[in-house]
């Protein structure tokens, strides 16, 4: 006898075999699953909950402040001149990295 054959014969003899354990309780949920699946959904609820609160946090627009008047040609005086808001000019100088946790 082949080592295949062999191996179809077992995996039948295992297959034709019925459920060992069927009582009166055989499939029904104990009272802990339901309490994990309350547990879960809760979960999910909080988080779904806590991004909603951080994404109303988030800006419309990554964009710096200067980003705007690039975009647009800028403000200009009487004579054509650029002028430049304490804004854009602070966030046209250098920021030292920041350290985390700080």
């Amino acid at each position: 006898m082949s080592p295949d054959s062999r191996l179809t014969q077992t995996l039948t003899a295992l297959l034709a075999d019925g459920p060992s354990k069927t009582g009166p309780d055989f499939g029904k949920a104990s009272p802990i699953g339901l309490l994990i699946v309350v547990l879960l959904l809760f979960g999910v609820f909080a988080l779904v909950w806590s991004m909603n609160r951080h994404l109303k946090k988030i800006p419309a627009s990554f964009d710096g402040p200067g980003a705007a008047d690039d975009a647009t040609g800028g403000q200009r005086d009487a004579d054509g001149a650029g002028i430049e808001s304490a804004e854009s000019a602070a966030a046209d100088t250098p920021e030292r990295p920041r350290e985390p946790g700080g």
